[in-house]
C-alpha cells in the first residue's frame, strides 16, 4: 500500500506525543537480568527505560540480553547463562546515556532518527524526567491507521 499525501503531511506536522506510549515499564540499574527477562516477556515488549528517580539514565532491549546468551550450543548453555543473569545487573548491560527525544519532536522526525540510528525505541523525556518512549511499533501502528 502507497501512502498518500495526507499521511505523509500528518506525520511532518503530529508530534510524537500523540502516538508514543505514555506508560513506560522502566528498570533501575541494579535489576536482576532475570527480572529484567520476565519483565519483557510479562509485559510483551522489547525495550525499557532504566531510571534512577524517573530520570533516564540507560536503556536496555531484550536483544540485549539475548546477545548474552552463548550463541555456540554447548551442553551446559543455561548453566552458562544462568551464571551470566546471576553475575550482572541491569546496569552493567544497558546502554548508558541513550539518545532521548521531547515530545514535540514530529513523527517524520523521530522516524528519520530510529531509521538512522538502527535503534527500535527512544526515549522520551521532557525536563530530563521519563515522560514516554517512542517506538517503531508505535510508528507501524499510525502509518497503518493512517493508511487503513
Amino acid at each position: 500500500m502507497i501512502l498518500k499525501n495526507v499521511e505523509v503531511m500528518r506525520a511532518k506536522d503530529l508530534p510524537i506525543s500523540e502516538i508514543m506510549t505514555k506508560e513506560v515499564k522502566t528498570l533501575s540499574k541494579d535489576t536482576s537480568l532475570f527480572k529484567a527477562e520476565e519483565l519483557f516477556k510479562k509485559h510483551k515488549i522489547k525495550h525499557a527505560p532504566v531510571v534512577k528517580d524517573n530520570k533516564i539514565v540507560g536503556m536496555l532491549s531484550l536483544t540485549d540480553l539475548q546477545r548474552l546468551s552463548f550463541v555456540d550450543g554447548y551442553n551446559d548453555q543455561y548453566d552458562n547463562d544462568f551464571a551470566l543473569y546471576t553475575n550482572f545487573t541491569v546496569g552493567q548491560v544497558m546502554m548508558a546515556s541513550p539518545i532521548k527525544v521531547t515530545p514535540d519532536i514530529t513523527i517524520a522526525e523521530a522516524a528519520l532518527l530510529l531509521a538512522d540510528k538502527s535503534f527500535s525505541a527512544l526515549p522520551v523525556v521532557e525536563d530530563d524526567w521519563l515522560v514516554g518512549i517512542i517506538t517503531t511499533t508505535d510508528l507501524l501502528r499510525f502509518f497503518a491507521k493512517e493508511a487503513g
